[in-house]
Order: structure tokens, then C-alpha cells, then sequence
């Protein structure tokens, strides 16, 4: 019997667009059970890479955003001790892990990239399940005209959504666990 699938909802938080030039400043998982349950969660605010460099654009806009600023650059570790605990504590959870995100594009690359520098490997592979995607083919719209703003209000989370990290991942992973659990009560053809 195939082991259960553990849908990891992440967050990042960077200060530019890609990982490399950029940093990824802070990071928050929360794994679910595919019954909408926590198991687990996890987050970290990293230092920044050696000879990155924020990206002027970003850091305008976490100019609007002092509190959440402030909360990434709290307690900050070396990526190259993060990154190895992140990939054991995936490893770690009852099931085969896949990595949730909205936009999963973005915080996907980040994350992937992070572990392959730091720790070599990466427990979720390639894959990465992103939340706009699956909303748009429940319900049939495309996908650019796909926002949260379309969405049933029976999806979205009570939570607000505050560049927090560790927040915004129980936010989207909330809301993904109300998708997954509409879709698995669908008829199946």
C-alpha cells in the first residue's frame, strides 16, 4: 500500500525575485494531513547569501510592510544549518511529502534551490502542487483570471494574510485543505 501524501504548505519571504542574486530572508511549512489536519510545522529566518544583493524593487515594498520586516529579520540562522534540519524534518513526516504554495512558482524555486545548495538533496523533488492551478480547474476558469477574489468563500481562511511566514503557510494550506477535501467528495467518473 502506498504511503500516505503529506501536503507541506509553504511560504517564503525574499528580498528579490530569484534565489542566487537574492536571498530568501525567512520560510514557514506547515504539513497537513489530507484530512485538513496539522501535523507539523516549520520556519526559520535565514541570514542573507554572501554577495547577494537585495533587489531595489522588493525593498520598496517591504518598506510598506514594517511588522512583517521586522519578523523575518528576528533570529536569524545560517542557511547551511536551516537547510539540512528543513530536509530532515520533511523527511521525518508519516507520509511522501508534497510542497504546497500560492504562487508555488515562486516560494518552489526558492525553497528547491535553498536545499540543493545546503543540503545537497531535496525530499520533495522536482514537484511542486500550486494552489492557483488546482483552484482553477475546480472551477473552470483560467487561470490568470484565478485569484482569491473568485474564489468561494467557503475556501479561504479566516486568517489574514500578513507576509508572516510561518502565517501565510497555515493561511494557503488551510485553504488548499478545503479545495482537496470539495474535489475528493466530487462523483468520480
Amino acid at each position: 500500500m502506498a504511503r500516505r501524501e503529506i501536503y507541506v504548505s509553504t511560504d517564503v519571504e525574499a528580498d528579490g525575485p530569484i534565489p542566487g542574486p537574492h536571498s530568501m530572508l525567512s520560510f514557514g511549512s506547515v504539513a497537513f494531513g489530507d484530512d485538513g489536519a496539522v501535523i507539523a510545522t516549520y520556519s526559520a529566518n535565514l541570514a542573507t547569501l554572501d554577495g547577494a544583493t537585495a533587489h531595489p524593487d522588493t525593498m520598496t515594498w517591504w518598506q510598506s510592510q514594517p511588522a512583517a520586516w521586522a519578523a523575518c529579520r528576528a533570529d536569524v540562522r545560517a542557511p547551511e544549518v536551516v537547510m539540512p534540519e528543513y530536509a530532515a524534518w520533511v523527511e521525518a513526516l508519516p507520509g511522501r511529502p508534497v510542497f504546497v504554495a500560492f504562487p508555488a512558482g515562486f516560494d518552489f524555486t526558492f525553497v528547491y534551490w535553498y536545499l540543493m545548495r545546503f543540503a545537497g538533496r531535496s525530499p520533495y523533488s522536482h514537484s511542486a502542487l500550486d494552489v492557483k492551478s488546482y483552484a482553477a480547474a475546480l472551477l473552470g476558469t483560467r487561470y490568470r483570471d484565478t485569484a482569491k477574489r473568485v474564489m468561494p468563500a467557503r475556501w479561504l481562511s479566516a486568517r489574514p494574510h500578513t507576509h508572516v511566514a510561518l502565517e501565510d503557510a497555515l493561511e494557503q494550506g488551510e485553504m488548499f485543505a478545503k479545495m482537496l477535501a470539495e474535489a475528493r467528495a466530487r462523483p468520480r467518473e
